[in-house]
Formats: structure tokens, sequence, C-alpha cells
């Protein structure tokens, strides 16, 4: 596994080793030891799997006080990713890192706690799966919104399909800042 650096501390993009053959490929999607090894935190104790279909936009979500981590990946189809760091008080707050995930190019990408997350299928549906670092909790739950102007992400399908959730988040200025986590 190679492991790449973001501009936004402790978001990694994690290129697993892929076993190719004319039967198709394997992978080690997660191995607790070589994970731990390469410093990505853990321990993870929830898994989630989402199909979506083209131009569904999930996100940008959080928990906080109860954080969550995330370790994501697409097992069928292609999704554009995205981290946002929401803490108030870190250098890089607002600031965002994205990354094309398929399943054809197997990468992952590492969001830590108190960071807000979301993704947009670019295929015509995606399973987008990921491990967490701590159970849903739905009254933790904080919502940013996915245009704020603030943040500035490029999404690659400018009116995308929202949950009303998603279409009602507030943006980052909008929202109590003792509600978001802290560094």
């Amino acid at each position: 596994m190679t492991i790449r650096t973001t501009s936004l501390p402790g978001v990694l993009v994690l290129a697993p080793r892929i076993h190719r053959d004319p039967r198709g490929f394997f992978m080690e999607t997660f191995r607790a030891d070589r994970y731990a090894e390469a410093g990505i935190p853990g321990p993870f104790v929830q898994d989630n799997l989402s199909r979506s279909a083209h131009g569904t936009l999930r996100g940008l979500h959080l928990q906080h006080p109860n954080d969550q981590g995330k370790l994501v990946y697409v097992v069928e189809g292609e999704v554009f990713d995205v981290a946002v760091d929401v803490r108030p008080d870190s250098p890089t707050f607002g600031r965002h890192h994205a990354e094309l995930l398929s399943a054809e190019n197997g990468l992952q990408m590492v969001i830590p706690p108190g960071f807000a997350h979301g993704f947009l299928v670019t295929s015509d549906t995606a399973l987008f799966a990921y491990k967490c670092t701590a159970v849903y909790s739905p009254t933790d739950e904080i919502t940013v919104a996915w245009n704020d102007p603030e943040i500035g992400i490029d999404w690659p399908i400018p009116m995308p399909v929202l949950s009303d959730r998603d279409a009602k988040a507030a943006s980052l200025k909008g929202l109590d800042r003792s509600r978001l986590p802290r560094i």
C-alpha cells in the first residue's frame, strides 16, 4: 500500500496493492495491523455501504461530540469524494481536499475526526463503503452546506440530487461554532 498525504492534516489517500489477472482482481480493503503501522487511526467499530444513482450527493456530514473518523472507498462505480476541515481553531479551517475514488483505481481516503465528509456519484451508480471509528449517533450529526461558497468545492455536477436534510444545510458561517469539533 502506498500512502499520499494531502494539504489537510490527517487526510490521507491510500492506494492498496491490486493484484490483477485475466480473471479479475484481488485486493485487501483493510488489514488492522498494516493500517495501524501506517498510522491510520482506529479502531473501526462500524461498517457502512450505500448505493447511489448518478448525480447523488451525500454530505457534507460529520458527528460531534461523538466524533467519527472514516476510511472510505468505492466498491462499484466512481465518486468525487471530499473532506473539509471544520475545526474552527485549525489553520486549515474551511479548506477541503477532493479525490476521485473508483472501483477501478482502488483508492481509499482517510477522513479524520473533525472533518466533514461528502461524495458525489459521477458514474451511473456507485457502491460506496466506509469504516467508522464511532457508531452513528443521530443526535451528534452536523450537516454543512455542500455548496458553501467559503469552502468553494468545484463539484463536477453543478445540480446534484440531494436529500432534504442536505439541501437545507447551513454554511460554516451559519453553524453554531460551539457545536464544532476542536483540535
